[in-house]
């Protein structure tokens, strides 16, 4: 019988390789508190062709206590796609609360848009279409800018991860908390290359050596958790 260990899911992309205990978690201790808005969200996301980029619920759970304990008036978002994560993150800062949002395709962020509307938290995102190393560097010009972040969330183009570590370190505030989402890249960073799908293994390597430096990191606290496809939660510390 062929060894189905070492083989990536492509199912769904959490790294729970059982599919009922996936369903199990979900049904029990993730969509009865999923608030309204994000379930509708989630849904209109549903029959997108990439579907599969929004944001894990049952990770999402988890950021959204995180915020709870920060508590940030000033986020960051790398990577928008539809805006689970972003709206998230509205429903759960202050109404005072500003989330800069970056992501360079304004068409996926605009299927949620309704949805961020009718919640209610509109005001609090200034969605830039755009890369986002331009942004964040024209942010660091400006020396107020500078530990202005309480939070930030990254889950975009992951070649750039470290690029955008390196900047983040700069604007999130020394106590602030950055999360970094599929860095274990379903699993595949554990795997010989030669059981990795051709498709996924650039970006395999990057998020190898992505936890390799952050790892090592002296700034920053860390922790990976295996929720979604790989959850890496970082305090800067320094």
């Amino acid at each position: 019988m062929e060894n189905t260990r070492n083989q990536v899911s492509t199912k769904n992309p959490t790294l729970l390789q059982s599919e009922e205990l996936h369903e199990y978690i979900l049904k029990t201790g993730v969509y009865p508190r999923e608030p309204n808005a994000l379930k509708e969200l989630r849904i209109a996301t549903a029959n997108h062709p990439m579907a599969f980029m929004g944001t894990a619920p049952d990770a999402g759970q988890l950021m959204a206590m995180l915020l709870k304990l920060v508590n940030p008036k000033n986020a960051i978002e790398i990577g928008v796609f539809t805006g689970y994560s972003l709206l998230l993150t509205a429903l759960t800062i202050p109404d005072y609360g500003k989330i800069t949002a970056i992501d360079i395709n304004r068409k996926a962020y605009e299927i949620g848009l309704p949805i961020i509307k009718k919640a209610g938290v509109e005001h609090k995102i200034d969605f830039i279409e755009s890369p986002a190393l331009p942004i964040l560097d024209k942010l660091l010009e400006n020396p107020e800018k500078e530990g202005s972040f309480d939070f930030a969330f990254v889950d975009a183009d992951k070649n750039n991860y470290w690029n955008y570590h390196k900047r983040l370190m700069k604007l999130v505030k020394i106590g602030g908390m950055v999360i970094y989402d599929n860095t274990l890249w379903g699993g595949s960073v554990a795997l010989r290359e030669e059981d990795v799908p051709e498709a996924k293994r650039e970006w395999r390597q990057c998020a190898i050596e992505f936890n390799k430096l952050i790892s090592a990191d002296p700034r920053v606290e860390m922790s990976q958790v295996p929720l979604g496809d790989g959850v890496t939660i970082c305090r800067r510390v320094c």
